[in-house]
């Protein structure tokens, strides 16, 4: 699954570990992403929304 939600478009950031010792090795943030079922102009389907896109009310769950 991509790790991109379907309403705002929130994906994968990248950046640095960086250890004790100041070494910078690169690695990923990844979005909270859920595969939920929701009304999609005016029937179901399933879409792949970030759960803060969930819980401010942007997504009608079917």
């Amino acid at each position: 699954m991509a790790h991109i939600c379907e309403i705002c478009g929130k994906g994968t950031r990248s950046g640095c570990n960086v250890s004790h010792s100041n070494r910078h090795t690169k690695r990923a943030w990844l979005p909270n992403i859920q595969s939920v079922r929701a009304v999609v102009d005016g029937q179901t389907k399933r879409v792949n929304v970030c759960t803060r896109c969930m819980r401010s009310g942007n997504v009608v769950r079917a």
